[in-house]
């Protein structure tokens, strides 16, 4: 359950601090104090959405944190048993979560929050009317097997969406693929017909380059080995000057050095002598091998134009186009495939929802008795109850059909949708009384009701207590209230009052209860009279939950 809260900068509470007990916990003040603020703040805590405007006048950020008994499958956030969710929200509308001390997304804090606690406010009670929250009801009497159900075959539903889709798509764009796959092949046989080779163009420009002035390369090797190696070239005059220097060594030891180092020069340059004559004899004219390898090169920069700047971003061109072409002109086979799939999985839809239509069939009378039950423990004696189930075409997301809950107020009135047939008070009645029903099969610890009593007033007022009491004992209830006759039945009064624009939270003793309750009854001025009324509350709630 929820231990306490702990609120600083929300809007009009400055720094408020509740604790919570079991049993029915009441929330009363003045319109405009901040009660609602309270499950504001709580709903913060467990990732609802946060905006700077939550933000208090003057303050830098607001600040909420919650402790509770840690649930089941929580350990990784506990601390010896206790589970704390905290939020903070600045000026400029971020906000940051925490659980258990960590720092967590909004999302793990809603997931953990949905098993902690529930919000049920006067927009709750407005959803009712939506199809979609009334065949949740339903499906949640039905039960877990039935709810499982339900949620497989929506994933049914949504893949056989999904494959028709892409179905649809592969055979509308049928004529597209056709040319596609054309290009594909066309671009495919062009580059293997060249067969380019990874950095073959650089080599080819190389060859072009010598064969393109092969004659002036003959020319100047001639002159380069006539001058190494001819008569009274390089290569004789070295050697003479070796063999003066060798007679030089021989008379002056320190000559030795510079002669050795002469051998090694002539040596060399005889050596260079042979290979510029053999380069020089290796080149010839070759027109014939010029015009191919200009040719290679000329297509080679077609390829280049087209699918690429060098061989490899033409091989790589290559390589998606063979892969592009597969899968295109595997089309027509995925075609067959998608589609022998989507019969196989549109029968499969067809009986989930025939198993769903047959457990919402089963469970509709139920869930009508029950809220029927509770309405009339709420002040409606003589209301009926009838949930209806409403032909849905295509099948979708929730089946077949989806429920539609219908009230008679009276006795003897045909049912009727709730949304033309309840007030705002019967709305408020109808939609604790479903809260009521499904209490029991669900394990959310804490509920907390904001204002859900509006419309209600009277001996309605005195039921919807006695029904929230009963709530209660089995479950930790928060109830913000701006009636008497709900706050009468609270184990813990509370009392949101503000003063100098600043809300507090004060819980109540005895005595001021009384004053609390005298002042919703009797407004600003209190009365002896309103004390005395209040007295008679308190006493009519306390036999009532005795007798309950």
């Amino acid at each position: 359950m929820l231990h306490q809260l702990h609120i600083s900068g929300l809007g009009v509470i400055d720094d408020v601090e509740i604790e919570l007990h079991p049993g029915l916990n009441v929330l009363t003040g003045e319109t405009g104090a901040g009660k609602t603020l309270v499950t504001v703040g709580l709903g913060l805590a467990l990732g609802a959405r946060a905006g700077a405007h939550l933000v208090g006048d003057g303050r830098a950020h607001a600040r909420i944190q919650a402790r509770f008994d840690a649930p089941a499958g929580a350990d990784e956030w506990a601390d010896d048993g206790e589970l704390i969710m905290a939020r903070t929200v600045g000026v400029d509308g971020k906000s940051t979560a925490r659980v258990g001390g960590q720092l967590a997304t909004a999302s793990v804090a809603s997931d953990l929050g949905a098993r902690l606690l529930e919000i049920h406010g006067q927009h709750q009670s407005l959803r009712l009317l939506e199809p979609a929250t009334q065949t949740a009801f339903l499906d949640r009497m039905a039960g877990p097997a039935h709810q499982e159900a339900v949620a497989e075959l929506a994933a049914s539903v949504t893949g056989l969406a999904a494959l028709r889709r892409e179905l649809d798509e592969l055979t509308r764009s049928a004529m597209e693929r056709e040319r596609e796959a054309d290009l594909l092949a066309y671009q495919v046989r062009e580059i293997q017909t060249v067969a380019p080779a990874s950095g073959e163009s650089a080599s080819l420009e190389r060859e072009e380059a010598r064969l393109g002035h092969v004659e002036r390369l003959v020319e100047l090797a001639a002159r380069a080995a006539e001058a190494l190696g001819g008569d009274g070239g390089a290569t004789e005059i070295l050697a003479g000057t070796t063999r003066d220097l060798d007679a030089a060594a021989q008379l002056d030891p320190d000559a030795a050095d510079v002669a050795g180092r002469l051998v090694g020069l002539a040596a060399e340059a005889a050596e260079l002598a042979r290979d510029v004559r053999g380069y020089r004899d290796g080149l010839a004219v070759d027109p014939e091998r010029l015009n191919e390898v200009r040719e290679r090169m000329g297509a080679l920069r077609g390829l280049h134009r087209k699918y690429g700047r060098t061989e490899d971003d033409v091989l790589r061109f290559l390589r998606g186009a063979i892969d592009r072409l597969a899968r295109v002109t595997d089309a027509d086979g995925r075609v067959a495939s998608l589609a022998q799939r989507a019969d196989i999985l549109a029968a499969e839809v067809q009986g989930r929802a025939r198993d769903v239509s047959a457990g919402r069939s089963a469970a509709a009378p139920r869930l009508a008795r029950a809220v029927e039950a509770e309405l009339h423990e709420l002040g409606m004696p003589g209301a009926a109850v009838e949930v209806a189930l409403v032909p849905v075409e295509p099948i979708g997301t929730v089946g077949a059909e989806r429920a539609e809950l219908r009230l008679a107020p009276v006795a003897g009135h045909p049912p009727r949708p709730v949304a033309k047939a309840a007030s705002g008070g019967e709305l408020s009645r109808i939609m604790l009384a479903c809260r009521s029903v499904v209490a029991d099969i669900d394990d959310v610890p804490t509920f907390v009701f904001d204002e859900v009593d509006a419309g209600i007033g009277g001996q309605a007022g005195l039921a919807v207590g006695r029904r929230l009491a009963h709530l209660a004992g089995a479950r930790q209830v928060l109830v913000v209230t701006h009636l008497p006759q709900i706050a009468a039945f609270a184990d813990r009064h509370f009392e949101v009052s503000k003063r100098a624009g600043v809300a507090s939270v004060k819980q109540l003793g005895d005595d001021e209860r009384i004053r609390e309750l005298s002042r919703m009854l009797a407004g600003l001025e209190s009365s002896d009279t309103a004390a005395r009324h209040a007295e008679e509350l308190l006493v009519e709630a306390a036999r009532s939950k005795v007798a309950t």
